[in-house]
């Protein structure tokens, strides 16, 4: 059973956090993405966090991540990234848009290379056609 109280409490002092972040798209942070309902993406450990990759910043308090994980599924909704430090991959389907006050650590950089992969493949699978030609 998932203990909603403690991730209350840590979201309280997620909340409390002031000051700016400097945070650009392509970047991989660890993040509180906390508990969550029913199949959608939860935190890890005593901070609830998970790596996510930064796809879009929208202002200095709002950005669009995807979740990474290390469980890779062979289906479309998860994208290897092949040449990670570890064995990863982006779960597609658990786009969010989160507040930069969830972010903790930046861990890493991708290439533009892989970041465009993922953005090609992210419009394919949410939008089910491909990307214009540009």
């Amino acid at each position: 059973m998932k203990d909603f109280d403690k991730w209350n409490e840590h979201k309280k002092i997620i909340e409390s956090h002031a000051g700016k972040r400097f945070i650009h798209e392509r970047e991989v942070w660890w993040c509180s993405l906390g508990l969550n309902i029913g199949d959608e993406e939860d935190g890890k450990n005593d901070l609830y966090e998970r790596p996510v990759l930064i796809l879009r910043k929208f202002n200095d308090h709002l950005v669009l991540v995807v979740p990474l994980t290390t469980q890779l599924k062979n289906n479309e909704y998860y994208l290897s990234l092949v040449g990670s430090p570890v064995q990863e991959a982006a779960v597609l389907s658990q786009l969010r848009l989160i507040s930069t006050k969830r972010l903790n650590r930046k861990a890493r950089k991708v290439s533009p290379e892989r970041f465009e992969k993922v953005i090609d493949r992210i419009i394919e699978v949410v939008f089910k056609k491909p990307r214009p030609a540009p």
